[in-house]
């Protein structure tokens, strides 16, 4: 069977590496949407975070321009602590800010995902994985903004837990490719119930 083409609308690095390494051969299409303006509409609408990261999943599936038949994967984050919204650092002060602002507190990673089908959504879902940052020392702090550099200004929660963001946790709940940005297992899912790749 011949799968029909798929693009992934988003630049995240992250993101194409969770697919290349399930095998799915795919496009990858930067999505031009305005995330700042979607992300304000859902909170002024009264949504929560999970119902913004959908919204903006949505939005960036539908900003690419496809060839008939091509299935498309849009998906995006929010990270959310109490009742704030986190966006992604604008620089390393920023980033220090954030760390001090979540560390000794639990945060949740809302992950959107949703595939479109000659511009029809067939399917969406919305993982929530729950991360526990444990309550570090300014020594810490320090070493980890020195070590990982401008690295961490592309993540929401400015961790790669791949590196060496996996130190600033005591505990992890859900799915690692969801924390990273693609709720992969439910995706593949889907991908198979509509026979898009091999079941």
């Amino acid at each position: 069977m011949e799968s029909p083409p798929i693009v992934l609308a988003s630049r995240s690095t992250a993101r194409r590496a969770l697919m290349e390494s399930a095998g799915l051969s795919a496009r990858f299409m930067a999505a031009d949407v305005d995330e700042h303006a979607i992300r304000a509409a859902q909170r002024r609408a009264g949504h929560d975070a999970s119902a913004a990261a959908l919204a903006l999943a949505r939005a960036k599936a539908r900003a690419v321009q496809v060839d008939p038949g091509t299935v498309v994967i849009g998906a995006d984050q929010i990270l959310s602590c109490g009742e704030e919204w986190f966006d992604k650092p604008e620089d390393c002060d920023t980033a220090r800010a954030q760390l001090l602002r979540l560390r000794g507190r639990a945060h949740v990673l809302h992950t959107a995902v949703c595939l479109l089908r000659d511009g029809h959504e067939v399917w969406h879902h919305v993982a929530c994985p729950v991360l526990h940052m444990r309550a570090f020392s300014e020594s810490f702090l320090g070493w980890y903004l020195a070590a990982e550099g401008e690295a961490i200004l592309s993540c929401v929660g400015c961790y790669r837990l791949e590196g060496r963001g996996i130190q600033l946790f005591s505990c992890i709940e859900g799915e690692q490719s969801a924390i990273m940005g693609l709720p992969l297992l439910p995706l593949l899912a889907a991908l198979r119930t509509h026979g898009i790749i091999l079941p």
